[in-house]
């Protein structure tokens, strides 16, 4: 039976960077723009003898001057967005710790999915990642010192899942009294990506969908990913990766499910990020910078396709595989950002009101377990994306606590999730909602 959290708010506040920015505007990107108008969160979730003994007031005052002192390293996220430029007028970022008598152990046992929303930040009236803040984060104590959530929401509009890893692991190294190993960290703006131009500012946010979503997690233990691979093994791809076999089975399952749903089938595009910084050389691209350094590749099928593991898994490869050699090829020839453009503009134009479009994004192989405030690793991570709108679909897959496995977040229409939550291929392979183990 789900518990009530009954979370009391102990403070709001803003908290303003250690030093002040050394910039004064930084200029927004084409790709930035590109990204959802939405806040990308996650929840730490902690359990350790130091938590049992320090009290609430004393973790939160060393939180908040860590947290300063990583925004003065990562600055933009202390100002807000003017048009198509980051104002870093060190405005700061948003603060809030909250209580609840519920014992950690009674909340991993009785949560569900929907019971992590009290633990993000709270969206207030005027909050807006176009606007401010773009960085907030949300502490929890549970019950007799028994744990704690940290929670994070950054702006998608200056920030992708690598950028988030590395604020998070230096605010949580400088809490626990490690030295950063940088000054500040280089901000994007347009050196990859051509910059915004005005009007953008003006643009509506893409990929909103008109129906109610519904979230919901599936976990892959090691064995079934083992299983779904076999699967998937084709002569052209004779190793799949857990990722690609993943995203293979969600899409057709997930395809499957909106079918079912609809008088006349629809084509069916999976969209996939990948990062810049991993595929690009070092001197072309430093890998700590930060920003949206993502580029992406798609897949389409028509309204008639099986959507076969082995075919979509080798499909996925060549995609994948054209997109990291075009890259290469741009390099050499100077031309990146004209390659790139071209990529976000084939993308963009397969985005059509007929076509059901599922974006994919992989935070695999990033170690947010390791984030570590002092507390030692955290026992379980919340959900890795979110949204101010509850119409949105997407797909992001995470590591799971023992390394091996995969925990999938999905939030598709109500209709079609409520198909989803029964298809058999997709139970074959994975786990609804699994208790966590601490």
């Amino acid at each position: 039976m789900e518990m009530d959290l009954k979370l009391e708010v102990m403070g709001r506040e803003v908290i303003k960077p250690a030093t002040p920015s050394p910039h004064d505007h930084l200029q927004l990107s084409l790709v930035d723009f590109s990204c959802p108008a939405v806040y990308v969160s996650i929840i730490f979730l902690y359990k350790s003898e130091e938590l049992a003994t320090a009290s609430p007031e004393i973790i939160s005052s060393k939180l908040k001057r860590s947290l300063s002192k990583t925004l003065s390293r990562f600055y933009p996220f202390a100002g807000e967005i003017e048009g198509v430029s980051i104002n870093c007028n060190d405005k700061g970022a948003v603060f809030t710790q909250a209580r609840t008598h519920l014992l950690f152990p009674e909340f991993l046992k009785n949560r569900n999915v929907n019971s992590l929303e009290e633990l993000y930040p709270k969206i207030e009236a005027g909050d807006s990642p176009t606007k401010w803040p773009l960085l907030s984060a949300h502490v929890t104590f549970f019950g007799s010192g028994s744990g704690v959530a940290v929670s994070v929401s950054v702006s998608h509009r200056i920030c992708d899942a690598s950028s988030f890893h590395m604020l998070l692991t230096d605010w949580a190294a400088t809490t626990a009294n490690k030295k950063s190993n940088v000054s500040t960290h280089q901000f994007a703006e347009a050196t990859i990506y051509p910059p915004a131009p005005p009007h953008m500012a003006l643009l509506q946010s893409p990929t909103m969908d008109s129906k109610k979503c519904i979230m919901n997690r599936f976990v892959f233990e090691p064995s079934k990913i083992a299983e779904l691979k076999r699967k998937a093994t084709s002569q052209s791809v004779p190793m799949p990766t857990r990722v690609e076999v993943i995203t293979s089975v969600i899409w057709k399952c997930a395809t499957n499910a909106s079918r079912s749903n609809s008088v006349a089938p629809r084509s069916t595009l999976m969209y996939q990020a990948l990062d810049l910084r991993i595929r690009l050389p070092s001197n072309v691209l430093s890998h700590d910078t930060i920003g949206n350094l993502q580029t992406a590749f798609f897949l389409k099928k028509d309204a008639e396709s099986k959507l076969e593991i082995s075919e979509t898994v080798a499909s996925f490869r060549t995609a994948k595989e054209g997109l990291i050699q075009m890259l290469k090829d741009n390099v050499q020839s100077n031309t990146l950002g004209k390659g790139l453009l071209k990529v976000m503009g084939s993308c963009m134009s397969e985005f059509k009101p007929d076509i059901d479009v599922y974006p994919m994004s992989s935070w695999c192989g990033k170690p947010f377990y390791e984030v570590d405030f002092g507390w030692g690793c955290p026992v379980w991570l919340g959900s890795p994306s979110r949204t101010i709108y509850d119409n949105m679909v997407y797909i992001a897959l995470m590591d799971s606590k023992n390394g091996g496995g995969v925990e999938a977040w999905i939030s598709l229409p109500a209709e079609d999730m409520s198909v989803l939550v029964h298809d058999e291929e997709l139970l074959a392979y994975a786990v609804l909602n699994p208790p966590v183990q601490i």
